[in-house]
């Protein structure tokens, strides 16, 4: 038997065939090649999930001005505090022109003269002594309706304090929106 040459010999120690052709890798790198991201941190996948919640967002803010029952917050569902939303929005109140005065009062404040100053708060207190009185009334007519309509049992506790806030919110400004005009009291 002839002896190879040590050059062919190193030639022939690579398989020519199938094969790994690389050391095993250790349990640590498997590791590290089989994590990937739960999500995918693409830019492109961010604007879509970014373009996906703001969609959700306005459905839902549109859905709550609109008054439908599903995007609302706890505090305004059920078909009693919709009837106190229509309740309220139906009438005039003095709250309504709680904001209005005090700009109106800030403005007079700034007029050097003391006796306009003082005057321009004795009306603010004045509007407010009448909005706390509104407010309670309000109150006690919505609760008076709300036991005509839903049953002396059956009404919910807060409808009161409910419409009482709702006054003195300005109209433009409540939410849910308004879903009645001025003068169209709820049946």
């Amino acid at each position: 038997m002839a002896k190879t040459p040590p050059d062919a010999d190193s030639a022939s120690e690579e398989p020519a065939g199938p094969g790994k052709n690389r050391p095993t890798p250790t349990r640590a790198e498997q590791e590290a090649a089989r994590k990937r991201p739960l999500v995918a941190d693409t830019a492109e996948a961010r604007k879509r999930a970014r373009a996906e919640l703001n969609a959700q967002r306005e459905k839902a803010r549109v859905g709550m001005a609109a008054g439908e029952e599903r995007y609302l917050p706890v505090r305004d569902k059920g078909p009693q505090r919709r009837f106190v939303r229509d309740f309220v929005d139906a009438g005039w109140h003095l709250g309504e022109l709680v904001m209005p005065l005090m700009i109106l009062v800030i403005v007079f404040s700034l007029v050097p003269n003391q006796a306009v100053t003082f005057y321009a708060f004795l009306a603010l207190w004045v509007c407010i002594f009448f909005v706390i009185g509104d407010m309670i009334i309000t109150s006690a007519r919505v609760k008076r309706a709300a036991r005509t309509r839903f049953g002396e049992d059956r009404v919910e506790k807060g409808l009161g304090w409910y419409a009482a806030m709702r006054t003195v919110q300005m109209r433009f400004m409540r939410l849910p929106k308004p879903q009645v005009r001025r003068g169209e009291h709820p049946a």
